[in-house]
């Protein structure tokens, strides 16, 4: 059975109890948190109960999920979520650190974190019956939504900008989506598809607007917590998690997840989160360093197109979650995006601009003194590189081409 009770309004706290189908507060327009049933919760669940289950997804959180099972055996839908950890011996001394990660969310079925949130709009889709699912997309989050609804028959439409990176925009046909290409950006295709969705009865999974993406995201979350603040001393430093924002909903995400376990009692301590944007869209850490919760639009022009964002959706709750866990908000250039690429590959991690990112964050963040040697830090890369050749192939030299002669190759070698 789903743990769930219903909604709470972000910002007037207004509250509706098990409400079928709510996107946005009817009282003051503020983004919606589900409400789980903690204290059934913990009355029923020990930490033990998640952590010994045999099942090495995100469904293995199906007791602090507000769903029920959505069935999929056999499917991707079942493997997305519990990504790798790295932990490169040579980078930690790079950086400086005495415990960094780095979480490789391009392992997801997809190929990105987005594919948390799918999965639970998917099975929140399947639960009330929705016909079609439909969401607004720079490509990852489409893809994600094309490839979980693929996996289980579930009818998908996906509005995309047309300058979308074409390798996500093939992601999305070849799962037999119907794509519709929009001539204008996210926030104009994110419009579009809200008013679709009101039109023709169509279930809305856009990020930001429907509460149960941050239900998805939220398990980034938890596997931090099973993976990494379960094995830490009593006396640690608090954890310090970097990751990339566009719309804000990754970030409010984890910071939800972290929220429930504190809820539940479960967490030691609350990790610090850590915003980074591209100073080429960075309306919520300008809000953030206003020390303001008014999230003024922007004119993105990031190339990291998976944050690329003129209003973020989710911008309230992401400031929080920096301001409430003692973080920050850190702004890069897309210069030093290209860069961060470049420089993870050699350790073997290969990432999208908006993986690099967060990464480029931290160092930003070691070399200002906001992080030191013995903070524990994580950093979430939320895409693989391959979705996203033109930025790859920005962050290094061109390959050379020789006559297939070993006098050619002498001739190379000794250059």
């Amino acid at each position: 059975m789903s743990q769930y009770l219903g909604y709470k309004c972000s910002i007037c706290h207004k509250e509706y109890l098990q409400a079928p189908i709510l996107y946005a507060c009817e009282q003051c327009g503020g983004n919606l948190d589900v409400v789980l049933d903690y204290e059934h919760i913990k009355q029923k669940y020990q930490p033990e109960d998640i952590t010994s289950r045999n099942d090495f997804s995100l469904w293995r959180y199906l007791p602090l999920l507000p769903i029920p099972d959505p069935g999929g055996d056999g499917t991707p839908l079942r493997c997305a979520g519990w990504t790798p950890l790295y932990s490169p011996p040579a980078l930690k001394q790079k950086l400086g650190l005495k415990d960094f990660w780095l979480k490789d969310e391009g392992k997801n079925p997809t190929a990105s974190f987005k594919d948390r949130a799918s999965s639970i709009v998917v099975g929140r889709a399947r639960e009330i019956q929705a016909e079609v699912v439909v969401t607004a997309s720079t490509g990852n989050a489409g893809a994600a939504l094309a490839g979980m609804a693929a996996a289980i028959g579930q009818k998908a439409i996906i509005f995309a900008p047309k300058t979308a990176p074409q390798a996500k925009i093939a992601q999305l046909l070849i799962y037999g989506a119907e794509v519709i290409l929009v001539d204008g950006n996210y926030d104009s295709a994110f419009d579009l598809t809200i008013e679709a969705s009101k039109e023709f009865n169509w279930y809305c999974r856009n990020t930001g607007y429907n509460p149960f993406t941050a239900e998805g995201k939220k398990t980034g979350a938890f596997e931090i917590w099973e993976q990494i603040c379960l094995n830490m001393a009593d006396d640690a430093k608090p954890l310090c998690v970097f990751v990339s924002v566009g719309d804000g909903n990754i970030i409010s995400g984890l910071h939800k997840g972290f929220k429930d376990l504190m809820h539940l009692g479960w967490l030691k301590q609350m990790p610090r989160i850590f915003g980074v944007q591209s100073e080429k869209s960075a309306a919520i850490a300008k809000a953030f360093f206003a020390n303001s919760e008014d999230i003024i639009p922007v004119s993105a022009t990031t190339l990291a197109d998976s944050i690329s964002v003129d209003l973020p959706r989710d911008g309230v709750r992401a400031v929080r979650a920096a301001k409430e866990t003692g973080g920050a908000y850190i702004t890069v250039s897309d210069e030093e995006i290209i860069k961060g690429i470049g420089e993870l590959g050699p350790y073997g991690i290969f990432v999208e601009p908006a993986g690099s990112t967060a990464y480029v964050g931290l160092v930003k963040a070691i070399s200002s003194g906001q992080i030191h040697e013995d903070d524990p830090v994580v950093v979430i890369s939320t895409g693989n590189g391959l979705k996203d050749i033109r930025a790859a192939m920005m962050a290094v030299k061109e390959a050379p081409v020789i006559e297939p002669s070993m006098k050619s190759l002498k001739q190379y070698l000794k250059k």
